[in-house]
């Protein structure tokens, strides 16, 4: 009862806190503070604490890159900056194959501090901290962290005067916005109120509510457990079970009624105990670690290794087995107890004694979906696996007429096990992808990829149509059957498929496994997609003028996710072409430094901000209009500024995209 209460309360907080999580993002929380190291030296601090999962960039990063801390000084009277923002903390330095650079970093906190020289008796000094964050889907926007500070300086000082921006300023940053051009548009026109600019917050919630992704999602993981238990009943561990143990109940008593009615106890106690695994890791991890298995590098090599073994146990290199004396103590207090306990310790038996055969389609399923982001995924999958195991002896209990005509063991359960180990093999290589592309390692980058699946599947291909054989098979002089050589020859196919994605073909059948096609050194595909424009208002004119719905990429120079996105989705030949003709493509850059023509302010939240950039400008329109702040972000609007279809974050699986552009066209035409 007590895990099924932390089980609930688990899920129910994970929903509520996903729920915020896909609006708006707050994953940095700094506090500042300033410090008089001498009577002549004054420093402000920044104290940051950041989330889990989450990363704030250093300082002096190059231009083409993150968005770096800078501190921008609005006001000094009696103090003059003395050097640079320096940091404290342990920096992460890495290589980022996106940006072609070192990237520096810092996790779980850090503290910049910019120190000043008082020159006057007193000083007043403001201004304010500006930092970018991100974490392995999303990026926020340029965010600032305000400041003003005043006090007292050496009584000998002279009078204090004002400094100017350009002088108190990270040089830097001055340079950068001194050196911008004008915007080439009227900021005076932006108004919250305006149609354009008019929030729909909730109609992008009631979009984002009514779509069943998770609902289909959870479909998907229960049907992929069912697959699993049905792939599991023709192994060699379980399938000559089933007869024997049917034959055992109906046997146990002259009463056939209470026979199949322990039968059927049987197949509930194996439901019980599966889903019970399933139930135990969703409570053991808790939802928040669930789903930041998907992104884990660390989580993701165990992952790969962990199926690599399992592969080479179905190959027949060893054997995975459990205790023999956890089965002999199970199966003694099973005979010695009789009743419902009986029967349940009877199913534990059976368990134990499958798990070489079990066990790697279990770990396998339980590594898939923890690492989809679902909740419930594990005990979903286990329900789904154990129904599929437990459905075999209920029937049979029911119609033992069936025992005869079924298949008798043979030597077509090795073919399945070889089959699995093939399968467990390819998708090792995708967990290893992700640690990799986390880690920038360029170990396996997509024509790697490519290239090991392709000797997978063509080994596979071999081997289902009787060309390679394995030691197992020694034995076994038989033709191969039709079934098995039709798989053979589609495995082949496959293979042939994916030889063009060596040279940049864009394979879509495996984008969502294989690494971004911006990893390939060699690429012969071109078809990049160039938004038609930058400007909000602009795009929107030009939208209504040819009568198209609007595409709105909210997006950063420097987001790593967002690049990725490009380079994965929009390259596809079909999303392109809906992209180029069908829709207004607006690309609106969060951490654009160019200067507005006149600073705008803004109340949000209850406090009063200025919008100084371009950026700023439309971080703020992301905020206020759809609730949203981290990027990529991306949705759908007629010509009104109204949504049409749910937003769409970091994903790279072209067929959700795809699908995310033609319910907006649909909506918009009707």
């Amino acid at each position: 009862m007590k895990l099924l209460k932390t089980t609930f309360l688990t899920a129910l907080l994970a929903m509520f806190t996903l729920a915020v999580a896909a609006q708006m993002q707050d994953p940095v929380h700094f506090k500042v503070s300033q410090k008089k190291v001498s009577p002549t030296e004054l420093e402000v601090i920044f104290t940051g604490r950041i989330d889990k999962g989450w990363h704030v960039y250093s300082t002096g990063l190059p231009a083409d890159g993150p968005i770096s801390a800078s501190l921008h000084t609005e006001k000094a009277e009696g103090v003059k900056a003395a050097g640079k923002l320096s940091h404290r903390g342990k920096e992460i330095s890495q290589f980022d194959k996106m940006f072609g650079m070192n990237l520096r970093y810092f996790e779980n906190s850090v503290t910049f501090v910019q120190k000043f020289k008082i020159v006057g008796k007193t000083y007043k000094v403001s201004g304010y901290l500006e930092y970018g964050a991100c974490n392995d889907e999303n990026c926020i926007p340029p965010t600032q962290v305000e400041f003003a500070f005043n006090g007292e300086g050496p009584a000998d000082a002279p009078e204090a005067e004002e400094t100017t921006e350009a002088e108190a300023t990270d040089t830097t940053a001055a340079a950068a916005m001194a050196g911008a051009d004008s915007l080439q548009t009227d900021t005076a026109a932006v108004n919250a109120q305006g149609d354009l600019w008019k929030p729909v917050i909730d109609e992008l919630q009631n979009f984002n509510g009514g779509d069943t992704g998770s609902s289909r999602s959870w479909i998907y993981i229960f049907l992929m457990g069912l697959v699993g238990g049905f792939v599991a009943l023709f192994t060699p561990c379980v399938w000559p079970i089933i007869p024997m143990t049917v034959s055992f109940f109906l046997k146990r008593t002259k009463d056939k009624k209470k026979g199949i009615r322990d039968a059927i106890t049987y197949g509930i106690s194996i439901i019980v105990i599966y889903l019970a695994l399933g139930l135990a890791i969703t409570a053991i991890f808790g939802a928040s670690s669930l789903n930041a298995l998907a992104t884990n590098a660390v989580f993701n090599i165990f992952f790969c290794l962990l199926l690599v073994v399992f592969a080479l146990s179905f190959f027949g290199w060893f054997e995975l087995t459990l205790p023999s004396s956890w089965t002999n103590k199970v199966d003694n207090k099973a005979s010695s107890t009789s009743g419902m306990l009986s029967i349940f310790l009877m199913a534990f038996t059976l368990t134990l004694v499958s798990f070489s055969c079990t066990g790697p389609i279990i770990g396998f399923l339980l590594v898939e979906v923890s690492t989809s982001g679902s909740i419930a995924g594990p005990a979903i999958g286990m329900l789904g696996f154990a129904i599929a195991l437990a459905l075999p002896f209920t029937l049979f209990a029911l119609f033992p007429t069936w025992l005869k005509q079924a298949p008798k063991s043979g030597s077509w359960m090795n073919t399945i096990k070889i089959v699995l180990g093939f399968i467990e093999l390819a998708f090792a290589l995708k967990f290893f992808s992700v640690a990799d592309l986390a880690y920038g390692w360029g170990l396996l980058d997509r024509e790697v990829f490519l290239a090991l699946w392709i000797i997978i599947f063509g080994m596979l291909g071999l081997y289902l149509i009787g060309k390679l054989k394995f030691p197992s098979d020694q034995g076994n002089t038989d033709a191969m059957p039709v079934p098995c050589i039709v798989l053979g020859m589609i495995s082949l196919a496959f293979t042939v498929y994916l030889i063009p994605g060596l040279w940049g073909a864009p394979c879509k059948a495996v984008s969502a496994f294989a690494p971004p096609i911006n990893t390939q050194d060699f690429n012969l595909y071109h078809n990049e997609v160039e938004p038609k424009y930058k400007d909000y208002e602009q795009g929107m004119a030009a939208a209504a003028a040819e009568g198209k719905p609007v595409v709105v990429d909210f997006t950063g120079f420097g987001c790593v996710n967002c690049r990725k996105m490009e380079a994965a989705v929009w390259t596809d030949p079909q999303v392109a072409d809906k992209l180029n003709n069908d829709f207004i493509l607006i690309s609106l850059y969060v951490d654009d430094k160019q200067p507005l023509d006149k600073p705008i302010e803004v109340v949000e939240n209850g406090r009063k901000r200025k919008l100084r950039t371009v950026g700023d400008k439309w971080s703020y329109l992301q905020r206020s209009k759809f609730g949203a702040n981290a990027q990529p972000f991306y949705v759908i609007l007629d010509n009104k500024g109204m949504p049409v279809a749910g937003s769409y974050s970091y994903d790279e699986n072209i067929g959700h995209y795809t699908d995310f552009l033609n319910t907006g066209l649909k909506n918009y035409k009707k």
